[in-house]
């Protein structure tokens, strides 16, 4: 049984449908993260299966149980880490991890907490006092004190600088590795492609692809190919060069659409160097999570 499971789920405020006969899964020992455009449903779903929004209609379980109607039989198996906010700010940080961890019959340690989270040296300090990067790494580290089941993580690298994101990296791993079905929102698509055991794509409050970052980044692929050289060089010229349409997706960023063959990526390189062009960037049969997303959302039409 997944560990996450919803069915035709639909989300109204009043008359708009944010959410819209949506379903997914989420499994045990894996990272699941779901990305959308600003709107797509994302944050109403996950609060959804947080017990924090009654859905519309549909089926929502966690961990088998019911989040409205088993709410707090599910709340001491279930990890959650909003965005922002939440924590009284004048707290300092190791009395936040010793509450929090109070909380809970089957916990950590809350200086071991801290020290998962490369706050230790930080313990003294309160909420107001500590960088936006470092509250990022107290609050992941709060929904862990009670070494959840299932932990919702909501843009866990949001604000946190290189060094932090390491430390984030490496704890989602753990936890996931340790059997946590780890659910995340972010809009950190590298973060996504390092993280992700499976990528869910939301738009409009629907499910518009699924899969490994290997099978999303597959699909598509081989059709096209993408480069980076000065902004406004001759796409008409280079298009007949290479038998096929390119054009212009953003300043100084290309789209070929031809077969990313090694005859047309020859034809490619050599017609810049013919015109003395840099090449800044190729990328030709594999494309990143990014433009996957691009592809599939609103959000590429922006």
């Amino acid at each position: 049984m997944p560990a996450v499971e919803v069915e035709q789920l639909v989300v109204r405020y009043g008359d708009v449908v944010a959410v819209d006969e949506l379903s997914l899964t989420a499994r045990a020992g894996e990272v699941t993260t779901i990305l959308g455009p600003n709107g797509a449903g994302k944050t109403s779903t996950i609060e959804t299966l947080e017990g924090y929004r009654r859905p519309t209609q549909g089926l929502v379980r966690v961990m088998g149980l019911d989040p409205i109607a088993d709410h707090h039989a599910l709340t001491v198996r279930m990890g959650v880490m909003l965005q922002r906010g939440g924590i009284y700010p004048g707290i300092r940080a190791g009395e936040a991890a010793r509450l929090f961890c109070a909380l809970y019959d089957n916990r950590r340690d809350a200086v071991e907490l801290l020290e998962l989270v490369g706050l230790s040296d930080k313990s003294g300090r309160t909420w107001k006092q500590l960088s936006g990067g470092e509250q990022q790494r107290l609050s992941l580290a709060l929904a862990l004190a009670g070494c959840p089941d299932v932990a919702f993580l909501d843009e866990p690298t949001a604000g946190v600088d290189v060094s932090g994101r390491q430390v984030v990296r490496r704890v989602v791993r753990a936890l996931a590795d340790e059997g946590t079905a780890v659910v995340l929102t972010t809009h950190e698509l590298d973060e996504a492609e390092r993280l992700s055991d499976r990528v869910l794509i939301v738009d409009h409050g629907r499910l518009v692809a699924e899969g490994t970052t290997a099978e999303l980044m597959a699909k598509g692929a081989g059709h096209e190919i993408r480069f980076g050289a000065p902004a406004g060089i001759d796409i008409s010229t280079l298009g007949a060069r290479l038998g096929g349409a390119v054009v212009e997706a953003s300043a100084g960023e290309y789209i070929a659409a031809v077969a990313a063959t090694p005859e047309n990526v020859a034809a490619l390189t050599a017609w810049l160097a013919e015109n003395q062009l840099p090449l800044a960037d190729l990328r030709a049969g594999r494309q990143r999570l990014e433009d996957v997303f691009l592809r599939l959302t609103t959000e590429g039409d922006r």
